[in-house]
C-alpha cells in the first residue's frame, strides 16, 4: 500500500517571537550575512551557482548537510533549522495549510521538454499500460511530492480508480540508487529526472512509460521558500537571495551548456565533499521560466491531487497566501541581465 508523509503539527507560537523583531540598517545593506541551507549530492543547487557567480554580494552560504527529500528541507527552513528549503509547490500548500509561517519566493526547479520526470522500466519489462502498475513497486524520492502528485495523477487520469491507484506501491530511494534498484530488479519502476535520467538512457536497457511534461506540458515544480518572520526581520538579505537566485536561473538560461557543466563541476570539485562530477555532462536545462517567476497555475495545477489526498481545507487552493514575487527582479518584464 503507498504511504505519505504525515503533515507536521506546527503550534501557533511556533515562531511567533521572532516575528515581532523588525530589522534596522542602512538601506540596502543585507540585515544577515549568513544563510544556512541544505544541498544535494553530486549536484549544485541554484543558490550555491549564485554565490560562485558573486551574485550574493557580502551574504555567505552555510551548507549544513544534504537532503533528498523537498518537503523534509521546506520543513527545516518552517522550523528555523535552516533559512531556506525548496520543495514541490503541493508540499508548500500542504505546509501552509499545516500552519507553517512560511511563504515561496522563486521558483527554482521544473519540467520542460529538455528536462522533465520521467517514469521508467526496463525493457524487457511486461509493463506497458497505467493498469499494469497495479500491484508494482514503483521508486520515488520522497513520499508526498511531486513524483507521487505526477504519478497519482497519471494514473487518474488513465482510468484508474482511487483504489486501484492505491495499489501502486511507492518505495522510497535516494535517487542516486534508483536507477540500480531498476536493474537489479528490486523495483518495477523508478522515476528519474535531470542527469540521473540521461545517465540511465545513455546506458540504455530501460524505457519510459511516461512523463510528467508529456502528460501535463511544461510547468514550474517548485520554489524555494522563506520563514514569513524572516521576510519581516531581514527584508534586505530577502531581497539579495531572491534576486541572487533568480539571476542564477537567468545565467543558466543563457549560458551554453558546456560552459554551465565546466562550472558546475568545479564549484562540486573545489568544496570537497567527496562527490563524483561525472554525471554532470548529462546536464541539459534549469527547467524553469524567466527569472523563477511564481504565478498561480504552478500551485492549481495539482488542486483536485492535494483535495483528495485531504492536503487542503476547502474546494479551492487558496494561492494569495502561498507566495509572493515582490522581491523578484524580473517581475515586471524585466531583461534577463546576469551580470
Amino acid at each position: 500500500m503507498k504511504k505519505t508523509l504525515p503533515l507536521l503539527a506546527f503550534a501557533a507560537a511556533l515562531l511567533a517571537g521572532c516575528a515581532s523583531a523588525t530589522a534596522t540598517g542602512p538601506p540596502g545593506q543585507p540585515e544577515k550575512l549568513e544563510l544556512r541551507y541544505q544541498g544535494s549530492a553530486n549536484s549544485v543547487t541554484l543558490p550555491e551557482l549564485a554565490e560562485d557567480l558573486g551574485y550574493f554580494g557580502p551574504v555567505k552560504l552555510k551548507w549544513v548537510g544534504n537532503t533528498i527529500s523537498g518537503p523534509q528541507d521546506i520543513q527545516s527552513a518552517a522550523t528555523d533549522q535552516t533559512d531556506f528549503g525548496g520543495a514541490f509547490t503541493g508540499a508548500v500548500v500542504k505546509l501552509v495549510e499545516a500552519g507553517a509561517p512560511v511563504k515561496a519566493v522563486v521558483n527554482y526547479y521544473g519540467s520542460d521538454d529538455k528536462a522533465f520526470i520521467g517514469y521508467y522500466t526496463e525493457e524487457d519489462s511486461p509493463i506497458r499500460t497505467a493498469r499494469d502498475l497495479i500491484g508494482k513497486k514503483v521508486g520515488v524520492n520522497t513520499a508526498g511530492a511531486n513524483l507521487e502528485a505526477a504519478l497519482d495523477t497519471w494514473l487518474k487520469n488513465q482510468g484508474l480508480s482511487d483504489d486501484e491507484i492505491k495499489q501502486v506501491q511507492l518505495v522510497v530511494i535516494p535517487p542516486v540508487n534508483a536507477e540500480q534498484a531498476l536493474r537489479n530488479g528490486q523495483l518495477d519502476v523508478v522515476a528519474l529526472q535531470g542527469i540521473l535520467q540521461d545517465h540511465a538512457l545513455a546506458t540504455g536497457g530501460v524505457r519510459p512509460i511516461f512523463s510528467d511534461v508529456g502528460a501535463f506540458g511544461p510547468y514550474n515544480g517548485g520554489p524555494y521558500v522563506l520563514r514569513t518572520d524572516f521576510i519581516k526581520k531581514y527584508p534586505e538579505t530577502t531581497k539579495i537571495f531572491v534576486a541572487a537566485v533568480a539571476k542564477a536561473i537567468e545565467w543558466e538560461r543563457t549560458t551554453p551548456r558546456e560552459q554551465v557543466i565546466a562550472r558546475f563541476t568545479r564549484i562540486i570539485q573545489a568544496r570537497g565533499r567527496n562527490e563524483n562530477t561525472g554525471t554532470l555532462k548529462y546536464w541539459k536545462s534549469v527547467g524553469i521560466t524567466h527569472g523563477g517567476l511564481i504565478a498561480d497555475q504552478d500551485y492549481t495545477l495539482w488542486e483536485p491531487w492535494l483535495k483528495q489526498q485531504g492536503y487542503i481545507k476547502g474546494d479551492r487552493i487558496d494561492t494569495s497566501k502561498l507566495y509572493t514575487n515582490e522581491f523578484n527582479p524580473y517581475r515586471d518584464g524585466a531583461p534577463a541581465v546576469t551580470k
